[in-house]
C-alpha cells in the first residue's frame, strides 16, 4: 500500500488543502494528514479540535488518517511507513525551493517528495485569509469564481 504524509497546520475551511488530499489520492492509495505542533508554543492552537474538525470531514473515507505530530517530518514519514510526502504549493518560487528540499530528503531518508500545484482558482485562498473571513461571518466558498 503506497502511503503519502501531508504535513502542516492544515486547516479543514481551506479548499486548497482538501483538494490537494483529493488528488494526492490519485496518486497513492492512503493519505496521512499530519498536524505538526510545537509544544513549547502556545499558538499553536487547539491540536485536538483541530484533528476533530478534520476527521469530521473525512470520517467516511478510510484511505485517510489524520494525526498530530511534534518534531521531523521525515521521521512521521517513517513512523506511518509513507513512501513519500505529499507538498502543496502556490508559486514557482516555492515550487523550487520544495524541489531542492525533495532532492535532500530523498538523499537522507529515501523518502520521495511529490509537489503539487494548488489549483489557479483556489491558490489565493490562505489559511489567514479564511480565518479573517471567518472572524468577520464569511462562507470561503462565497469567494470562490
Amino acid at each position: 500500500m503506497r502511503t503519502a504524509l501531508f504535513p502542516g497546520s492544515f486547516n479543514p475551511f481551506t479548499k486548497g488543502h482538501a483538494d490537494i488530499v483529493e488528488r494526492g489520492l490519485k496518486l497513492f492509495d492512503r493519505i496521512v494528514i499530519a498536524i505538526g505542533y510545537n509544544e513549547q508554543k502556545a499558538d499553536t492552537g487547539d491540536i485536538d479540535s483541530r484533528i476533530t474538525a478534520i476527521r469530521s470531514i473525512y470520517k467516511d473515507d478510510k484511505r485517510v488518517d489524520i494525526i498530530a505530530y511534534s518534531g521531523l517530518t521525515i521521521d512521521a514519514a517513517r513512523q506511518h511507513n509513507c513512501c513519500a510526502i505529499l507538498r502543496s504549493v502556490r508559486s514557482v518560487k516555492d515550487y523550487e525551493y520544495e524541489l531542492q528540499m525533495a532532492d535532500v530528503n530523498r538523499q537522507l531518508s529515501g523518502i520521495e517528495t511529490v509537489v503539487l500545484f494548488a489549483r489557479p482558482e483556489l491558490a489565493s485562498i490562505s489559511s489567514s485569509m479564511v480565518r479573517e473571513l471567518q472572524h468577520f461571518g464569511h462562507d470561503i466558498t462565497d469567494f470562490l469564481p
